[in-house]
């Protein structure tokens, strides 16, 4: 057991999870610094991340068939550049929902769910258009890498919203500009909810097979980068969930983005 440790295969396990970490800490915190910046520089940025959510969705059409460990990891980080549109527009205000006022203090449940998903559904909609671009750009291709990263961040965000909705411990609103600072009054801050355990379980079921996969001493180099990739982002959203409810804020990971 200890050899296997040694062999070349632990190594091309061990680089695809680093990249995916560093990709999910340094991606996160340039997002976050950049809506720290000035709201003239808005317009600019969010043209630029257009341009690159086209070339990335150019990456995804041509890496779909490259079933190399160079087209695993293509995949998987144009997946992410597309993902960062959609983030960068949501928390510059220009792709959040009709409802742009807090919640009043006398809703309640279905009424309040109803007003919630009122301030984000236009993101919603552009995360359907996206997941059907990503899907017509890697359909039939032998490399699926980056039309399950987009799958898993887009699944495991749904998790997340609907569990701040519901009451988490960490809510993190300093992440939300002055500009969103009303969808805060949407949350609900308690030590735990109902679907929490639920959704870090589901996710760690997922993710077993993922590793089962990259493990497996017939994986190809492509599986081992394909499968390590995918596996390390859906096990990054599970412990984002499970910060939620520890007594450790998660802004402390990226203090370096939150600078002002």
């Amino acid at each position: 057991m200890f050899g296997w440790f040694l062999t070349g295969n632990f190594m091309n396990i061990v680089w695809p999870i680093l990249y995916a970490i560093f990709i999910w800490w340094f991606g996160t915190g340039i997002i976050l610094l950049l809506n720290q910046r000035h709201p003239s520089t808005y317009r600019n940025t969010f043209w630029v991340s257009g341009m690159v959510l086209a070339l990335a969705l150019v990456g995804l059409k041509t890496s779909a068939n490259l079933s190399t460990v160079a087209g695993a990891y293509c995949g998987f980080t144009c997946a992410i550049l597309v993902w960062g549109w959609q983030e960068i527009g949501f928390l510059f205000g220009y792709v959040t929902g009709p409802r742009r006022e807090p919640c009043p203090e006398d809703c309640r449940g279905l009424q309040k769910m109803y007003f919630a998903f009122q301030t984000i559904q236009h993101h919603e909609i552009a995360l359907i258009v996206l997941a059907l671009a990503v899907t017509v750009m890697t359909w039939g291709g032998t490399n699926q890498t980056g039309f399950w990263t987009f799958i898993i961040l887009w699944l495991m965000r749904q998790s997340a919203k609907l569990n701040v909705f519901l009451g988490v411990l960490n809510l993190n609103e300093r992440f939300l500009p002055n500009h969103l600072k009303y969808i805060f009054t949407y949350f609900t801050c308690k030590p735990m909810n109902p679907l929490l355990p639920l959704s870090v379980i589901a996710g760690v079921l997922c993710a077993i097979p993922l590793w089962q996969a990259a493990v497996h001493p017939s994986a190809s180099g492509f599986q081992i980068a394909s499968m390590s990739l995918t596996g390390a982002i859906l096990s990054l959203a599970v412990l984002e969930h499970v910060l939620m409810v520890v007594p450790f804020s998660s802004e402390r990971l990226w203090k370096w983005g939150m600078r002002s």
